[in-house]
């Protein structure tokens, strides 16, 4: 039995931080459908990686990731049907999650008021992009916006350079696991007291907190972190060195002092470890140009994992900069089971990325690869809301199924 065994999810989320969150909950266990449609699908359904680089609403590696585990109902939600299906689910689930802007849920009749007539003790968790309230409740976030309007961009980037983005859209997993967080601690509340509540998640505000250093520095001594590539203000050396090979790199760090002498040594620079003007922090700190110029001079000549071997065999810290093709690769997170291979109906069966924790009471797993759009939607129907064949037969023919 897996701890979320029994709890049944209304997914109107799409794109990445919704599903993201009701992925967790599907690997908790959670019974989870997603409500989508045809008539306007999920973005990520229509992104690559495809197969073959065949593409196709079913076929995105980009979707089957994030959807492993949940089942589909076709539905389409501007249509007078549609909302009434969706408000018999929603009466026969316990948590409803979405990610639309501000005030869509609302205007589809589907907003927490209207759905706490059909289920008093509903959880229902919005992760809009600013929250319910403030002046810019009803403006449209993206994930890649979050990132310089959350302050990471400020931070991000070479001394003396300008802002630059992080690589990743960062507002959505962050929002995603804050979601799902939060909905654990609504679902603990309603078995302690029976009652169901409404939970409004900012997406911004859940990537700001992902810097509270840099907020601190301003909020104490009124100053801006200073952009520095990859290096830290505490520890010399810290940062990418080149190896050996084309775009070949490695981390490599000295914490403390006594780690900057072994680190020297191993690279056979016995006149830095001796060198008492790099004795101390602030000495390497000074002459840290110099430093990262003898550690690359000497990690070119070798490769990712042989500066990683020769320094970690030191007690220095170090490891490959892992590509996707060693993360696939790697025997530790193979052996660990963290990837997943289920047969999926069109794309057949593909690595994808599993559960990142293992719980020795309640082993938890994917059951299943993502749906095709719309699947389950006649089990759905038929077994989770009890509708009979001309029940179904009326919504095919009013449209309301798509």
């Amino acid at each position: 039995m897996k701890p979320l065994s029994g709890i049944r999810v209304a997914d109107f989320t799409w794109v990445w931080a919704g599903p993201f969150c009701t992925l967790q909950l599907a690997h908790l266990g959670a019974e989870v459908i997603r409500v989508e449609s045809s008539l306007r699908p999920c973005v990520t359904r229509l992104l690559p990686p495809w197969p073959n680089g065949e593409p196709g609403v079913n076929r995105s590696g980009y979707f089957n990731q994030y959807n492993q585990g949940k089942l589909s109902l076709a539905l389409d939600l501007k249509h007078p049907e549609g909302i009434a299906v969706a408000k018999d689910l929603v009466r026969v689930s316990d948590v409803v999650c979405e990610n639309f802007a501000f005030g869509v849920m609302d205007r589809l009749g589907l907003g927490y008021d209207a759905l706490r007539s059909v289920r008093p003790d509903i959880i229902m968790i919005s992760m809009s992009g600013y929250g319910a309230t403030g002046p810019e409740r009803e403006y449209v976030s993206y994930g890649p916006a979050q990132v310089p309007l959350s302050g990471l961009s400020s931070l991000t980037g070479y001394r003396g350079s300008p802002p630059m983005h992080v690589g990743i859209s960062y507002g959505d997993p962050t929002a995603g696991l804050h979601a799902a967080v939060a909905t654990l601690a609504a679902l603990w509340h309603r078995e302690q007291t029976g009652e169901g509540q409404w939970i409004d998640l900012s997406q911004w505000e859940t990537t700001i907190c992902m810097i509270p250093e840099a907020i601190m520095e301003y909020a104490w001594h009124g100053t801006q972190p200073e952009r520095n590539g990859n290096r830290d203000p505490w520890m010399v050396p810290h940062g990418i060195f080149r190896c050996a090979g084309e775009q070949r790199w490695v981390a490599v760090v000295a914490r403390d002092d006594a780690e900057w002498q072994r680190l020297a040594r191993a690279i056979g620079r016995n006149d830095l470890a001796e060198d008492p003007e790099l004795a101390t922090l602030s000495g390497r700190r000074q002459a840290v140009e110099r430093i990262e110029q003898a550690i690359e001079e000497w990690a070119l000549q070798r490769t990712p994992m042989e500066v990683t071997q020769v320094l970690q065999a030191a007690g220095v810290p170090a490891f490959p900069c892992y590509d996707s093709r060693n993360l696939a690769e790697d025997e530790h997170l193979r052996e660990e089971g963290f990837f997943v291979e289920l047969e999926h109906p069109e794309v057949g069966r593909k690595l994808h990325l599993g559960i990142p924790w293992r719980m020795s009471g309640t082993p938890c797993s994917v059951t299943r690869p993502a749906p095709l759009l719309g699947e389950h939607t006649e089990f759905v129907l038929r077994n989770v809301l009890g509708y009979d064949d001309e029940r179904i037969q009326n919504l095919l023919a009013s449209g309301a199924l798509r």
